[in-house]
Parts: structure tokens; sequence; C-alpha cells
């Protein structure tokens, strides 16, 4: 007769346990920081917004009288009503309506655009910016990735010499400037975009849908934005891709490698762009962020 006995291999052992509680402890943690990071952001928002001397509340009130001659007290009201709050309440009451609508969602009346939601700009604008973004960000990756690497195989070359300067003047500029630097330069004096023709998400008329012509055309259309992202950002994936293979370059089992009489494409790829491209993830995750 026998007994069948439960194996302890399908037991999760106290090791496994510890770390799964590990995990958990670490990702609420995580969680509770990052809520209380917006709660910070969110409260010092109100807070400094109201600190200022003139809020943009009482730019329309502004705006009302001197354009459309309203007394103050008719463009107060209409701005109560139009921006739903009360400006007789206190500062808390104020503030405790404020973190109530964001948690409901409700992030209030566009002021640029009085009557529309922020919610819905937000929903009208993020497609577009994740689009834009997205494909800039890994344009700028894949080619810092690969510059910075033939800079590395080729230090004290004119190729490193020049991407060098190129990637520590070009990640200085701030992206703002470098747009209106392109819209001056390359649009307005030069007349080499088209500018006009550039604006907007997509030309009307087109049909939006997965094709090759509205893709075509979207693209246009955000091409001055992605060109401006790839470069203020390829400069820095280029440093840091160069110093990491640098780095690389010089560890023991490159030299086993090469002693081994494995080809140089083989090490360059197998062995020292997989290694050196592991800091560079750390940071492509969170420039997605």
């Amino acid at each position: 007769m026998t007994t069948d006995v439960p194996s302890t291999a399908a037991r999760p052992t106290a090791t496994t346990r510890r770390h799964r509680l590990e995990t958990l402890r670490y990702v609420i943690s995580r969680v509770l920081r990052a809520l209380f990071t917006i709660f910070v952001v969110a409260t010092g928002t109100f807070f400094l917004v109201r600190l200022l001397p003139s809020s943009p509340v009482d730019v329309y009130i502004n705006e009302q009288i001197s354009v459309y001659g309203m007394s103050y007290e008719q463009a107060a009201a209409q701005a109560a009503t139009l921006f739903s709050f009360d400006p007789n309440a206190s500062l808390i009451e104020q503030y405790f309506s404020y973190m109530l609508g964001l948690l409901q969602g409700d992030f209030g009346q566009s002021i640029t655009a009085p009557g529309t939601s922020v919610m819905t700009m937000i929903g009208q604008y993020l497609p577009w910016t994740l689009f834009s973004v997205g494909i800039a960000l890994i344009l700028s990756f894949a080619l810092g990735v690969c510059l910075g690497m033939m800079m590395a195989y080729r230090r004290g070359s004119w190729v490193d010499h020049l991407g060098t300067a190129f990637g520590s003047v070009t990640q200085s500029i701030p992206s703002f400037l470098m747009a209106i630097m392109i819209i001056v330069v390359f649009g307005v004096r030069l007349g080499w975009l088209p500018l006009a023709a550039m604006r907007g998400a997509y030309t009307p008329g087109v049909e939006i849908g997965f094709n090759v012509t509205f893709i075509g055309d979207a693209l246009f259309h955000a091409a001055l934005p992605i060109i401006c992202y790839v470069l203020t950002s390829l400069g820095g994936w280029m440093l840091v891709m160069k110093s990491s293979t640098v780095q690389v370059l010089g560890d023991d089992y490159v030299q086993v490698a090469r002693a081994r009489g494995l080809s140089d494409s083989r090490i360059q790829f197998q062995y020292v762009g997989r290694n050196a491209m592991l800091p560079l993830f750390t940071a492509f995750m969170l420039s997605i962020g």
C-alpha cells in the first residue's frame, strides 16, 4: 500500500515567499511614492498660481473689461460661470474643490478655449504628441547607439571629434530654442520648409485611417517636432554610448574573444554592443515616461 506524499518542490519555499513579499513591498512603496509626488505637485501648483501677481482668471477678467467694455462685476461673474468656481470661497474651500475635481478627472475649463474642458483638449492632442515624440525617441536612440559605437571604435579620428562636438553642442540647446532656430533659418530665411502646409496634425481632406497616404501625411506634418527632438536628444545618446563602449572594449572577456580568433563583427555586436547598451536601456525606459 502506497501513500501519496505531496512533493516539497511544488510548495513555495521560505525563500520564494520572502522574495514575493519583498517584491510586493517594493511595488507598494513605489506606488505610494508616485501618489505622494502627484499630491505634492498638485498642491504646489494650486498655491503657486494663487501666489502670482495675476492669475489666469484675472487675465481673462481684464481682457473682458478692456476688449468688450464689461464692468469688473460682469467680467468676474462671467469668469465664475464659465470656469465653474466660486470667487467668494475661502482658499481652503477652493483647494478642496480643486483636489476633488482632480480625483474625479475634472481639470476644469480651458482658459484659451472657453467652454472646452481641459480633458477634451488633452484627449485631442495626446495621440499626436505620443505619435511624434515616440517616433523621435526611437530614432534618436537607434541613431545614438550606432553613432556612439562608431565613435568608440574610431577614437581619436575625425569621426570621434566631429561626433563629440556635435553631441556636446546639440544636447546643451533647449528644444524650444532649437525649434525656433529651425523655423527662422530654414523656414523663414531660406524658405526650404513649407511652414504653412506643415501646420496642423494632417492635411484637411485626407482620409483618416491606417493607410500609406494618411501615415505619410501625418509624418509630413510631424516632421519638424520629430527633427527638433532628435537633434536635441541624439547627442546625449551618442556620448553615453561612446563612453559605455570604450569601457566595455577594455574588459577581459573582449580580449579573450579576440584571442580566440572571433571575427570583429561578432565581437562588436555579440560581445561589445549588447553589454554597452545595458546602461542606455535604463535611460531609455526613463525617457519613455
